[in-house]
């Protein structure tokens, strides 16, 4: 009985905390920003501390630098980026027109096979879905550029971001202490090490998928560029943040870009270039990157990153996005966690007891 209230408690207070998520969701975004990018500096703070600097100015420039480096890649790609969005959302009617006019001799080549209405059909489907392609696109790019709501979520994560980031930093391994001051003493050592674990899995995973993402959509940037792939820094780097959603971010990437190389030049050597790009990129991300700087220990399954981004995206928009990995992992600790637990429970034993026995009988 007491398990249960206990249990009940935990779960009562685990879903008045997602009420509260949900609620409070459109002011969150800086929040979670900085205490992501706190974390990710965790490491290099206490690094400072061993070289002998107090923790409150290691993490004034630990702080100052990492966002002044972020200021000024924003000030060199933000422009290009705006540019070549701009360029493609107007440009996006004509590539769907070109993928309906590739198709035209495929669909002249159904006639045999399909009636007058199918093909009418498949052509205003073709139709239908271009109109939405681009409709959801310049809605995307007009709430962005007009939308006041998102130009006050941008100016309160330019300027609450890095006060945030900035005491997180400073206070961490204080706060730290605070809550394991406030763990109930008889579970204290069983609730440290599934946190532990659950560090161990996030910052591995985290952090190292950032450095990859980085690494790679640079080189997807500055490759597509060379080649002379249209919007190819845009495209570069939209291939690199997608890495994180395993096979599908990397498939969605590659036939973007083979795609937009297809429907750019006039021969077939620069689409078996770009495409070799990107072969390239997965190689030595899942032979180097990834074994070297994320490991194979984190025992994150795919399907389940996937599954947490889409339950991320679904309850708490752009938010859940971003904090859907590190969720997903915990709750892949807890989960493991409790089946051990069962295993050493009366109750999986008294099970398998009566098993064997059934079986010796």
């Amino acid at each position: 009985m007491h398990i249960n209230k206990v249990a009940l408690f935990w779960l009562a207070l685990l879903l008045l905390f997602i009420w509260f998520l949900n609620a409070v969701e459109p002011i969150l975004l800086p929040f979670v920003v900085g205490i992501l990018v706190a974390y990710f500096l965790d490491p290099l703070a206490d690094k400072c501390e061993e070289w002998g600097m107090s923790r409150h100015w290691a993490a004034i420039c630990i702080t100052s630098i990492f966002f002044l480096i972020l200021i000024i890649v924003c000030m060199i790609l933000g422009p290009l980026l705006y540019q070549q969005s701009v360029e493609l959302v107007k440009k996006l009617p004509d590539y769907v027109e070109a993928v309906r006019t590739q198709l035209q001799p495929l669909l002249q080549e159904w006639k045999g096979v399909l009636n007058y209405s199918q093909l009418e059909s498949v052509r205003s489907s073709l139709g239908d879905v271009s109109g939405k392609a681009v409709g959801v696109l310049g809605g995307i790019l007009g709430g962005v550029l007009k939308s006041g709501a998102a130009f006050l979520n941008l100016l309160s994560l330019l300027l609450i971001t890095p006060i945030v980031s900035f005491y997180l930093l400073r206070d961490w391994d204080r706060l730290v202490e605070r809550i394991e001051g406030l763990l109930p003493r008889e579970h204290a050592d069983t609730i440290r090490s599934l946190v532990e674990q659950m560090d161990a899995k996030v910052a591995q995973f985290i952090r190292g998928q950032m450095m990859v993402a980085a690494i790679l959509g640079v080189f997807y940037a500055i490759a597509l560029t060379i080649i002379g792939l249209d919007f190819g820094v845009l495209i570069g780097l939209l291939g690199g943040l997608l890495i994180i959603i395993p096979y599908l971010g990397t498939i969605v990437a590659g036939i973007l870009a083979v795609g937009m190389a297809y429907l750019q030049f006039d021969t077939v050597d620069p689409v078996l270039i770009v495409l070799g790009v990107y072969v390239f990129g997965q190689v030595v991300e899942g032979n180097f990157l990834t074994p070297k700087i994320v490991g194979d220990k984190v025992g994150l399954h795919p399907a389940w990153i996937i599954f947490g981004l889409l339950a991320g995206g679904t309850l708490l928009g752009f938010v859940g996005v971003l904090i859907a990995v590190p969720v997903t992992a915990m709750i892949g600790v807890l989960v493991r966690f409790a089946i051990e637990r069962y295993q050493h429970s009366s109750l999986y034993k008294e099970h398998s007891g009566k098993s064997s026995a059934a079986d010796a009988e």
